[in-house]
């Protein structure tokens, strides 16, 4: 019998639904959630977004990562949503993304603050940046274990994408939501203030990220 079929169900969709908005694309994003002390479910590796369902999605143990249930391989990122769910017991859900501004970010190698109406309470004190490590390797997570603050609830890593933890997976997806809102004025911000770029350039990058906040993601 398959068991917490109810969030394994919820992670396939919330897959559907972040590559439908730009969040995920092709293989390229993945999700952890907590379902009790021990256990946590966490996406497929290397699988198309619109075939998971709830039998596909791999139950490992929290501590040791090694699959209980499901044959499915989990997605290489795993120690990575380990790191969150057992740095914040009270946020049950973690998703990783390359959402296309943030990701632009990311390849500056620059962390992120909120903007002033952002509930810091939420969603932590700022987004903070993880220095570049290989994806899908041990040192990745050493290097996100070594740089995670109690306070801090996403992350960006360097030439890779974002992180981030909250309550629930609908939760998580708002604050995706918000990251990239950030990401765009962030960047808005450091095209217009470059006296260095091209005035149609500049009107050209502005108008993209324009695009890209109209868009979704």
């Amino acid at each position: 019998m398959l068991r917490f079929v109810a969030i394994r169900r919820e992670i396939a969709d919330t897959c559907r639904f972040l590559a439908d908005h730009g969040f995920f694309a092709g293989t390229g994003g993945n999700i952890g959630v907590r379902l009790d002390d021990d256990l946590m479910a966490v996406t497929p590796s290397a699988t198309d977004y619109y075939s998971i369902g709830a039998a596909d999605v791999p139950i490992i143990d929290i501590a040791t990562q090694k699959v209980v249930e499901g044959d499915k391989t989990p997605t290489v990122e795993k120690p990575l949503h380990a790191c969150m769910i057992k740095a914040f017991p009270s946020r049950r859900a973690s998703i990783h993304t390359h959402q296309p501004v943030a990701s632009a970010v990311a390849l500056l190698h620059e962390g992120l603050s909120w903007e002033p109406s952002v509930d810091r309470a939420s969603y932590g004190s700022n987004i903070a940046l993880i220095p570049y490590r290989p994806s899908g390797t041990g040192m990745l997570a050493r290097a996100f274990a070594k740089a995670m603050r109690p306070d801090t609830y996403a992350y960006i890593m360097a030439s890779h994408g974002v992180i981030c933890s909250a309550e629930s997976l609908k939760a998580a997806t708002a604050m995706l939501r918000q990251i990239e809102r950030t990401a765009q004025l962030h960047l808005h911000r450091r095209i217009q203030q470059n006296p260095t770029i091209d005035k149609q350039l500049r009107s050209f990058l502005s108008a993209a990220l324009e695009k890209s906040q109209s868009k979704g993601a």
